[in-house]
């Protein structure tokens, strides 16, 4: 049996092209894939971090952003401990569809999970969406928020280790509801794996 206290299951979501696959690769692999595709359906990672001497496995759920996976990707809400909603700095519409995917998220997601809204790509110069447009968003509907850049490495552990804290800190208060996170499956397969450990700590 794996040595680990917590599993968590961290599901991204937010418009295609936002960067949510090379987060979780950024993360997970410490790599940058350059002309990522899009994402078909759901994949998942995992990492087992180390925070306050306990281990903590992340199953980290990376959903496609198009339309017509949507009715595959809202299913994966409901098991949640923590979502996070992810844009493109430089792109405004993915700015403009973020209420729409909060919608998704009341409609399909636990009351109780820990909403993180994060503006990816904050490497870019075309910026289109001022940092404190982000924060406004985040702070009226409740959310953590972040700025990140996958392909630079800026805060995206960070982003993970401080998700991992947060939902270990309501684990042990017993407010984090209780869920099977044992892996869904599509057409009778499991999805996609790839395994990679790692103990760090959280600053």
């Amino acid at each position: 049996m794996e040595d680990y206290k917590f599993l968590f299951k961290v599901v991204l979501v937010g418009n295609a092209g936002v960067g949510k696959t090379c987060l979780v690769r950024r993360f997970t692999q410490g790599l940058f894939p350059p002309g990522q595709g899009a994402t078909i359906g759901v994949d998942f990672m995992i990492k087992t971090v180390e925070i306050d001497g306990e281990k903590v496995k992340l199953q980290i759920w990376d959903t496609a952003g198009q339309e017509r996976f949507r009715s595959i990707t809202q299913s994966y809400y409901r098991s949640a401990h923590a979502l996070i909603l992810v844009y493109d700095i430089s792109c405004q519409p993915t700015f403009d569809c973020l209420p729409d995917w909060l919608r998704e998220i009341e409609e399909y997601a636990s009351n109780k999970v820990l909403r993180i809204l994060v503006g990816n790509k904050m490497d870019r110069e075309d910026r289109e969406i001022p940092m404190h447009v982000g924060e406004d968003f985040a702070q009226r509907h409740d959310m953590y928020f972040l700025e990140t850049s996958a392909k630079e490495a800026e805060n995206v552990e960070k982003l993970f280790m401080e998700i991992a804290a947060e939902l270990m800190e309501q684990a042990r208060s017993k407010e984090l509801p209780r869920y099977d996170t044992n892996s869904p499956t599509i057409n009778g397969r499991t999805t996609s794996i790839g395994d990679s450990n790692c103990c760090s700590k959280l600053s």
